[in-house]
């Protein structure tokens, strides 16, 4: 393992400089051949919400799996939240040049309620608390509900699950030491997972003046997904005649996204990058929804919901000493690429203490 010595400026502090030696962070010279590196440094990404196992057309597998993963590293992703899947990608950890992986096991859902063949769907609501139990023992850090989803009954957005059985299969989760998050698009399943005490919610694009107050009162985190946001309108389309409030209701989240993301911001709720990658959206478009959430909070913050304070929200350190050196380097100053625009690509990724290889 080759060793690093960087000199620049490090995120989110000052100029500084460290080294990489076997594999960790070493804030003084360790002594030995290092390979120079310059420029501004910041603790490698997190996307918070990734499906390496769901693909939009074809059966996934491990090799296609490494391969999407891959393509994450080369924007600087040097770990993945992965909310739900079907394929288990655990043979991929601790392959070399391969992000840290957080997971969860199966999306919790009921049948007709979710996408088709994606995940446990359950045939009545009551068997949630036993499928949470279920999935906790897998020993998962995290459980993943969908909290909503059209009801082709109502012809809209409707909750999945009912308070009561909502608050005991949180208290399961939280009992067996995981943290639980749902899938919400619209406004009404919202009160019941967040009195429930759920940990997070990915989407949230329904949020309101009142939920918003209650996610900063109990410290949930959001992921906003805002790039998959942005294809609500191919979303809800093929819905427009059948189900007109369905389509309705989506295009209207759609359309105050941003102002719903800043409202969010604005009141202090801890907010992380996630593109939702697998199924709508490509992998290696952590970049594009960093310029997303620049739309709704400062550059810098921006990065830090990608960076450093993702990673703290997960377990992850930072470019601290002894720390596993996970790194993403860039020729210019990203905060004042992102204020004007876009990010520039990584000049380095560091993952797992080793040079990736980034496409040229």
């Amino acid at each position: 393992m080759s060793d690093l010595h960087f000199t620049g400026a490090v995120l989110p502090g000052g100029e500084g400089e460290f080294w990489v030696s076997d594999g960790v962070v070493h804030l003084s010279d360790p002594g030995g051949p290092a390979t120079e590196l310059r420029g501004f440094a910041a603790p490698g990404y997190v996307d918070a919400h990734c499906h390496v196992g769901i693909v939009e057309e074809g059966e996934p597998d491990l090799v296609r799996g490494r391969a999407l993963a891959l393509e994450d590293v080369a924007v600087g992703v040097t770990v993945i939240r992965e909310p739900g899947s079907d394929l288990d990608t655990s043979p991929l950890d601790g392959q070399p040049g391969l992000p840290r992986f957080v997971r969860m096991g199966r999306h919790i859902a009921l049948v007709k309620r979710y996408t088709r063949g994606l995940g446990e769907q359950l045939e009545d609501p009551s068997q949630l608390v036993d499928a949470v139990r279920r999935r906790a023992a897998e020993g998962h850090p995290w459980i993943k509900l969908v909290g909503d989803w059209i009801d082709r009954s109502a012809g809209d957005l409707a909750p999945l699950w009912p308070d009561d059985v909502l608050a005991e299969a949180v208290a399961v989760a939280h009992d067996a030491g995981a943290r639980i998050t749902a899938h919400v698009f619209g406004e009404d399943a919202l009160p019941g997972l967040l009195a429930a005490g759920v940990d997070a919610i990915e989407h949230g694009s329904g949020l309101t003046a009142d939920t918003i107050e209650i996610m900063v009162e109990k410290g949930i985190g959001l992921v906003p997904t805002m790039i998959q946001i942005e294809n609500f309108p191919s979303i809800a389309a093929p819905a427009a005649e059948k189900f007109p409030t369905y389509h309705r209701h989506m295009m209207a989240l759609h359309d105050r996204r941003k102002a719903t993301f800043r409202a969010a911001w604005e009141a202090g709720v801890a907010m992380y990058a996630g593109t939702d990658a697998g199924g709508f959206n490509v992998h290696g478009a952590l970049p594009r929804e960093i310029e997303a959430l620049a739309a709704v909070m400062p550059p810098e913050e921006a990065i830090a919901a990608a960076s450093w304070r993702a990673r703290q929200w997960l377990g992850f350190a930072g470019i601290d000493d002894g720390a596993p050196a996970d790194l993403v380097i860039y020729d210019e100053d990203p905060r004042v690429a992102l204020a004007h625009g876009a990010l520039p690509a990584p000049s380095a990724v560091v993952v797992r203490g080793e040079l990736a290889d980034l496409p040229r």
